[in-house]
């Protein structure tokens, strides 16, 4: 058992499955997004974590000999930090892990209207190399709609900056956020900022409410409902075709999704829209997840 304080419960990109993670702050300090329940309990309200007891944590882990490759720093938005606590943070990990090969973060977009590429430089040299920015859709409409306080703007300077830090990016789109009223509309739209922002990493999962969707669909105003499959690979398939992407890391794998899709756009673009594609005019050609295999 790690020798850390959680404050539970505690989440992380998928991809970040072994690296270890350091809770620098509790819960979301925006915390508003009506898709998302992760920072909705009590104990998970907006709190930085002393910077004595992330030595103490990160200490107690290396002594007991465990090895740290990566770190991941938690929880909902680290950046929304001050670049000085952030600096101080990233020499602790480098004082007491000198050997670390990659720290990574969640990045709200509006944590990084205060920051200037050369602060988000600054902190690269030190180790932070990776930003997972939840953009879920360039459409602003929908944005407004689902509260997420970012607008397509907001969204792509975010992304213009870490890539100018030579950081890297990866985005999150959420497959049918807008129902079928929007569905285009935020396909088009999220192609576009992608297209804009050329990230390193793109993927997308379907939203989902295994708690209800009331609280979500209230600003719609009865025009919202979840999409079929169908629709959700008719979403899919204009996402890609409308995607002009010059060298990007493609995931549509995650546990939520019906189709799983892999490969690198463009030069992966052809065979990605035809799996989509035959999963759309020959349905059970291509296998597809049961409910009971997706885990929601």
């Amino acid at each position: 058992m790690y020798p850390l304080n959680y404050i539970q419960p505690v989440f992380r990109p998928p991809s970040e499955w072994k690296s270890l993670i350091l809770q620098v702050t509790n819960g979301c300090s925006w915390n508003k997004c009506t898709f998302c329940t992760m920072y909705t309990d009590d104990q998970k309200k907006f709190k930085p974590k002393p910077i004595d007891e992330l030595r103490i944590e990160l200490s107690s882990i290396v002594r007991a000999g465990y090895p740290i490759q990566r770190i991941f720093l938690a929880d909902g938005d680290s950046m929304t930090l001050s670049t000085r606590r952030l600096h101080e943070i990233l020499d602790l990990i480098n004082e007491l892990v000198p050997d670390i090969s990659r720290i990574s973060s969640y990045c709200l977009p509006r944590n990084l209207k205060n920051k200037t590429p050369e602060d988000l430089k600054g902190l690269r040299e030190k180790g932070l190399s990776l930003m997972y920015v939840g953009c879920e859709t360039g459409d602003t409409r929908l944005l407004g709609l689902v509260e997420k306080g970012e607008t397509y703007e907001s969204s792509l300077a975010a992304l213009t900056k870490v890539k100018a830090a030579g950081m890297k990016s990866s985005v999150m789109i959420l497959n049918g956020l807008g129902g079928p009223e929007l569905s285009h509309a935020h396909a088009t739209a999220s192609a576009k900022l992608m297209n804009a922002a050329q990230p390193d990493y793109l993927s997308t999962l379907v939203v989902e409410f295994p708690g209800g969707s009331q609280n979500f669909e209230k600003n719609f105003k009865g025009k919202w409902r979840k999409l079929s499959k169908l629709e959700l690979f008719r979403e899919m398939e204009t996402l890609l075709d409308n995607l002009e992407l010059e060298k990007t890391v493609f995931r549509s794998d995650h546990a939520s999704n019906y189709l799983v899709l892999k490969g690198v756009l463009g030069k992966d673009k052809a065979q990605l829209l035809n799996t989509v594609r035959t999963a759309i005019n020959q349905p059970g050609l291509i296998p597809l997840r049961e409910e009971w295999q997706r885990g929601l």
